[in-house]
């Protein structure tokens, strides 16, 4: 990494600029590099069979470039040949009482808000098919859901009969799956062409404007602000504020119709209806462009500083001969340690997905372990890599008897 990037120049509004790189989000020609990490894994929830494989994973890197027309963040070294997501690819977020109660909450609101009953569904990036299923059992809807890693049949749901899986990227030829409703919940961080992804699907539509859409992606602004270099990893190439994102939506036919925060204030959710006239309404939420040059800024300046305290943290732990597993194996878990390079420092991954038990983590080379590893393994810390989880985590280990610290 270098902290020549991150250097204040004699404008304090100005970060190292780099140029002859559009932005996806808004065509401008200009961009501003302000964070490297060199030689990542280019997947981390693509799981590995033995140590070997996961260690052997592609490498790529990752640096962030700040758009000062449109205030979207985008990896420049992101490469689209990688995007290898399979059925092996496990995201599955479901085994949490925490989430389902999110999902459950979310999938109730939206089915009250645009009446989804007896409706045709369509979930872009559905992953396994859990909040599709969702809001066809409660809303006794149909579905069709477009994934690549999707597994037909893996979720167990009374409308399983009422919903089809495609097993692909969602593109232009399956325009026609439109339906009455259409959600896409954290997808759009996955892609880089984004104005021409959010207009493929504007295009679907056409004009059929009573069709309304939401999509759910994680919060930029809590990333910078907090300075959460373990939700910055290489899946995940483009990184919205409400701003950029409430930009994009007009700029492709729609008008933003609510933009929140939800899950703890990390997700980040826009509704947005199609309309045949360039719509001006801005959402309140919605930040300016120089508000985020602050928070990068923000993020550049204290960067060091987070990941030094985190490696004295570890290398102090290891000195004591203290016992610290990382709860939580997925992209978090990835970035935080191949980010500290500390790899070594952390014996134990521990997840609650069945599906991840004794795989490898990408890049890390860890065995994958369930929690009721810890009743024998007895740590000194538990580092979870989620603090929504917390009060769900520390029951967990109160019920084993772990008197672990987290």
């Amino acid at each position: 990494m270098s902290k020549e990037l991150l250097t204040k120049n004699s404008n304090p509004q100005q970060i190292t600029r780099l140029a002859n790189h559009t932005c996806p989000n808004c065509g401008h020609n200009q961009l501003s590099l302000f964070y490297e990490v060199e030689s990542v894994p280019v997947h981390s929830c693509l799981m590995s069979s033995t140590k070997e494989k996961a260690l052997e994973f592609s490498r790529g890197d990752v640096k962030l470039g700040f758009c000062d027309n449109c205030g979207f963040i985008t990896n420049l070294e992101f490469d689209s040949k990688w995007s290898a997501y399979a059925p092996n690819y496990e995201d599955q977020q479901s085994f949490s009482p925490t989430f389902n109660k999110f999902a459950k909450e979310l999938a109730s609101k939206l089915i009250e808000k645009y009446d989804l009953h007896n409706k045709d569904i369509v979930e872009i990036g559905c992953s396994k098919g859990d909040f599709l299923l969702l809001l066809c059992e409660l809303g006794n809807n149909r579905g069709v859901g477009i994934d690549p890693s999707v597994v037909p049949g893996r979720v167990e749901s009374s409308a399983g009969d009422r919903v089809k899986f495609i097993q692909d990227y969602y593109s232009e030829k399956y325009s026609e799956y439109v339906g009455d409703f259409i959600c896409c919940r954290h997808t759009l961080e996955h892609i880089q062409p984004t104005q021409e992804f959010i207009q493929t699907v504007r295009n679907s539509i056409g004009d059929r404007l009573n069709v309304s859409v939401v999509f759910e992606i994680p919060d930029t602004v809590r990333v910078l602000e907090d300075i959460a270099f373990e939700d910055i990893y290489y899946e995940h190439c483009s990184y919205f504020t409400p701003g950029s994102l409430g930009r994009l939506f007009r700029q492709c036919g729609f008008e933003v119709t609510d933009l929140y925060r939800a899950y703890g204030e990390q997700y980040l959710l826009i509704e947005a209806k199609p309309v045949n006239t360039t719509s001006d309404i801005v959402h309140p939420l919605e930040e300016s462009v120089t508000d985020v040059v602050q928070y990068v800024q923000h993020f550049s300046d204290k960067i060091y500083q987070k990941l030094d305290f985190w490696k004295n943290y570890l290398e102090e732990a290891n000195r004591e001969n203290k016992k610290v597993v990382v709860w939580g194996s997925g992209s978090k878990c990835v970035a935080f340690l191949t980010t500290l390079d500390t790899i070594d420092k952390i014996d134990y991954v521990v997840d609650i997905n069945p599906h991840r038990h004794g795989k490898f983590i990408p890049g890390v080379g860890k065995e994958i372990k369930s929690p009721e590893f810890l009743k024998e393994y007895q740590p000194d810390e538990v580092i979870i890599m989620n603090e929504i989880y917390q009060n769900e985590i520390q029951k967990m280990l109160n019920d084993m008897g772990v008197s672990a610290k987290i």
